[in-house]
């Protein structure tokens, strides 16, 4: 099948695709896109659950190293107060992890960003295919009830004016069948008119549900952002309630980077299958749902030599109906004014009738070819499967670099925390080292007095 123009798969695209699938039981699955299939579903679901395997083994090594640290420290002897060595290390690699962190909330912001014009794209060209449909629907509607209106008023008419003429007659009828038969095949060409698909409810369904992802990404972006800030300024500050509060958060933003992860896995999967061929599932899909015949769409979505136009001979009946049209007007206008004067009017009202059908003809027949709908359909592929699986790999690095980053500071926030100096409020209340020299400086005025 024909690609449409502008679009071919990317390198991406063909690496992901290439990527073994298996269900539950492990069988092999094809990397076909066919989301409507049980055994399809449950690799991806597959795909998705490694993120929750990340997760577990994170947290469970997470786990073992704290418990490590808290339960396996060697006993310090008695009176010592240095700082335990590689101190300084756990605080810089816990500060290097956290600024890891920030560089990929960068990437995050940017890979949203583009996942939301890949989006947008496709909502456009949703729009735009939506308003050539009702164009074409309007101009058929519009044509019709203008010939039909003429058949009423201005033939009929003209038929009164010239009943003594027999043959001025019989003209005024063949123009009279000429224009029905038009109007009859003009209605064949409003094939998008009573479908229950709207691509105008298809790109409002994508929007709202793209507002909703891109809120969500932008608000655990800043929340990571937020726990990377104030976790440094903790660690500047030497503050062991806001570090611990930190830690907390931490843990609850790497379970979220592990879920995002894999919803972003998952769906970069399964678009790459998509968009690896989808000329035949968007044409059988939406077969299913208009019920539309294969030639009509095939037309449009192909739209190659291969493919002629379904609605050609409509066109070529209608074209020649209006060609002889005009004939037989001019013939009237020619035989029927000199004798019946008052034939005048209603001849001219129908050759202006036809004049404006004319145009609107070849504006339809312009909207009809497979160009402009074939355009749209390329643009709303380019959307999804370039900027928005772009989009979706940079989200995955994002969760990949947050994920990895929580998890090291995880690893070194306590010890960092235990590293920091203790901070006795009622020091100098109980004689301790740091309340003497302020008492010694107290009694040396005093005994100078004396």
């Amino acid at each position: 099948m024909g690609a449409p123009p502008g679009y071919r798969p990317s390198a991406w695209v063909h690496l992901l695709h290439q990527l073994p699938r298996a269900d539950f039981q492990l069988r092999p699955v094809p990397s076909g896109f066919a989301p409507q299939e049980q055994e399809y579903q449950q690799a991806l679901l597959l795909v998705a659950a490694l993120a929750g395997l990340g997760l577990g083994l994170s947290l469970i090594f997470i786990a073992v190293y704290l418990i490590r640290f808290c339960c396996c420290r060697p006993p310090e002897a008695p009176g010592t107060k240095s700082p335990p060595p590689g101190g300084g290390c756990v605080t810089w690699s816990c500060i290097a992890a956290l600024l890891v962190g920030c560089a990929g909330i960068g990437i995050g912001f940017y890979g949203n960003s583009e996942t939301s014009d890949g989006v947008s794209q496709l909502s456009s060209a949703l729009l735009h295919a939506n308003h050539t449909l009702s164009a074409i629907d309007h101009l058929v509607l519009e044509m019709v009830e203008r010939l039909g209106e003429a058949v009423r008023t201005e033939l009929t008419t003209l038929e009164e004016v010239l009943t003594q003429r027999t043959e001025l007659v019989a003209a005024t009828r063949g123009a009279r069948r000429q224009v029905e038969a038009m109007a009859q095949q003009l209605q064949g060409l409003a094939f998008w008119r009573d479908v229950p698909l709207s691509p105008l409810q298809v790109a409002e369904d994508v929007s709202f549900v793209e507002e909703y992802r891109w809120l969500a990404y932008i608000l655990l972006l800043l929340l990571e952002l937020l726990v990377c800030l104030f976790t440094l300024l903790g660690l500047a500050k030497q503050s062991k309630w806001l570090v611990v509060v930190m830690t907390v958060m931490s843990l609850l933003v790497l379970i979220l980077s592990w879920g995002s992860m894999g919803l972003e896995a998952a769906t970069a999967v399964g678009l790459s299958d998509f968009c690896s061929s989808p000329d035949t599932y968007v044409l059988n899909l939406t077969q299913e749902e208009t019920g539309l015949g294969s030639d009509i769409l095939s037309y449009y979505f192909l739209c190659n030599q291969a493919v002629s136009n379904p609605f050609q001979q409509r066109l070529t009946l209608s074209q020649r109906a209006l060609a002889n049209i005009h004939s037989q007007l001019q013939g009237l206008e020619r035989e029927a004014v000199p004798q019946f004067p008052s034939a005048q009017k209603p001849l001219l009202s129908l050759e202006e009738t036809m004049n404006v059908t004319e145009g609107n003809f070849h504006q339809l027949v312009a909207l009809l070819h497979c160009r402009g709908l074939h355009k749209d359909y390329g643009a709303a592929l380019r959307g999804l499967c370039e900027d928005a699986l772009e989009g979706l790999l940079f989200l995955l690095l994002f969760s990949l670099l947050s994920a990895g980053a929580l998890a090291t500071a995880l690893c070194s926030l306590p010890r960092a925390w235990a590293l920091f100096p203790p901070r006795n409020p009622s020091a100098s209340c109980s004689g301790s080292p740091l309340s003497e020299p302020l008492l010694r400086a107290r009694l040396e005025p005093a005994s100078r007095r004396w």
